[in-house]
């Protein structure tokens, strides 16, 4: 990036570290898929760390597990409002679906019972299940969003048993190695931080301890790098690659559930975490484990993405500070839009193109890319979608008010687009067309001069 932009960036994490008062602090940023800038300061040893030393990532854990169960989904081999009794039977909790878990909707208890697992080993997945008895449910399944580490030991136990394999094996051979994220491991491998809390009131450091989480590792057990994590950071973008289809990682990043504790600044997907923040929806998650605070966030829009680590309990403000490195890359270096070149269609489509109506609202029909099509309000205020082809006159609404609803274009005898039904909405090219099948019908006396009702005399 440009120097002057480098300086900015490097300023606000040397600030954040003097002010956290981290023993090292590590960040990166990520632009259209690449590691475009990363600074460090502080030590790890004897010598700042660099790209490839290891921290704690803690619960972005959580976000690869879900890739391999989104994967699961995508094979067939479960759906999203499966209860979790479908493939993992014998728990107190068999009604909660996997898309519950995932989106932390299914009301399971925030932490495992006993001691605090962050900081003790962890035992196995029946010792963990025989735990969680009724008095773990605190809320009915769907009513709100309630952050479980749990309900992520769960799915782990999920993907174990439909892969016939543990859950870090899975996400090993599906994620981390087709990403080539070759130093996200469970455990710290070659030069690593060490983990420390740092005491309020004074310069001094206390190492945290580390271990296996057990039944509970699924919800925040890895450890990893800048370079991994980038790559990590850019697949949330949409960078998807062969692990899973990009239309299947945008569906993680619509949000399932927003955090109403406060403003509407925050939410949860399917294993993601959304935030908005300066004028941006961004996507990621954060981590902590004692000793460690980690971050990865992204704004699919701009393909702007920032990873942050840092080996302290706490101190950091490491969510603000990736966002505000991803704000500040996209306003000291605005990414170029794509050049604009003609793109070839079926010229059938252009007969679909231009002023349609619903009643007596304007919309405008164009043809997209790829035979996709785009229908919004010719005033900017609205229902509108982009729709993908599904074959024979038929679309697939992608997002706003119609995602999900099918478009179908109805021809008339001799083959021109006549109307279009969407969800039983019917458009036509002229307001309430009375040719076309209006629901209700139209006043065979047409447009009146006078806004007066009728006579009934």
């Amino acid at each position: 990036m440009l120097p002057t932009t480098e300086l900015a960036l490097l300023r606000r994490v040397a600030t954040e570290q003097v002010s956290g008062r981290a023993p090292s602090l590590v960040a990166a940023v990520i632009r259209d898929g690449e590691l475009v800038w990363s600074a460090a300061r502080g030590e790890v040893g004897s010598a700042a760390p660099d790209n490839l030393t290891q921290y704690r990532i803690g619960s972005i854990t959580k976000s690869l597990v879900a890739a391999v169960v989104m994967r699961l989904r995508d094979e067939g081999r479960l759906r999203l409002g499966d209860p979790i009794d479908t493939h993992v039977p014998g728990t107190d909790f068999g009604d909660v679906t996997v898309a519950q878990l995932l989106a932390h909707t299914s009301g399971l208890t925030s932490e495992s019972p006993g001691a605090w697992w962050e900081r003790t080993p962890g035992g196995t997945w029946a010792e963990l299940n025989a735990s969680l008895g009724p008095d773990e449910v605190k809320h009915r399944a769907g009513r709100r969003f309630h952050y479980s580490n749990v309900g992520y030991g769960v799915l782990g136990e999920l993907v174990a048993r439909l892969r016939g394999t543990t859950w870090l094996d899975a996400v090993r051979r599906e994620i981390l190695q087709p990403l080539s994220m070759s130093h996200t491991t469970d455990r710290p491998d070659g030069r690593h931080a060490t983990g420390y809390a740092v005491h309020p009131f004074a310069d001094v450091v206390l190492p945290e301890p580390e271990h296996d989480a057990g039944a509970m590792a699924p919800a925040g057990q890895l450890w990893s790098c800048v370079e991994d994590l980038a790559r990590w950071t850019a697949f949330v973008g949409g960078d998807t690659g062969e692990v899973l289809h990009s239309d299947t990682v945008a569906e993680m990043r619509e949000a399932a559930v927003i955090d109403d504790s406060g403003a509407w600044t925050s939410g949860y997907g399917l294993g993601l975490q959304l935030v908005h923040a300066n004028g941006k929806r961004l996507a990621g998650h954060t981590g902590s484990m004692p000793g460690f605070l980690a971050c990865t966030m992204i704004d699919p829009a701009t393909r702007t993405g920032a990873v942050a680590f840092a080996n302290t309990t706490s101190g950091v403000g490491i969510l603000s500070l990736t966002n505000d490195l991803i704000a500040m890359a996209d306003d000291y270096e605005p990414p170029l839009p794509a050049e604009w070149r003609p793109s070839p269609i079926e010229p059938a489509l252009l007969d679909l193109t231009g002023l349609w109506h619903w009643g007596p609202s304007p919309y405008h029909l164009r043809v997209l890319p790829n035979g996709w099509l785009d229908l919004n309000p010719a005033t900017g205020a609205g229902r509108g979608s982009r729709f993908r082809p599904l074959g024979e006159d038929r679309w697939l609404g992608l997002d706003g008010y119609y995602a999900g609803e099918t478009l179908t274009v109805v021809r008339a005898a001799d083959g021109k687009p006549h109307h279009l039904d969407l969800a039983t909405f019917v458009f036509t090219r002229t307001p309430y067309d009375p040719s076309a099948p209006v629901p209700g019908g139209v006043d065979e006396r047409g447009w009146q001069p006078s806004a007066q009702a009728p006579s009934e005399g």
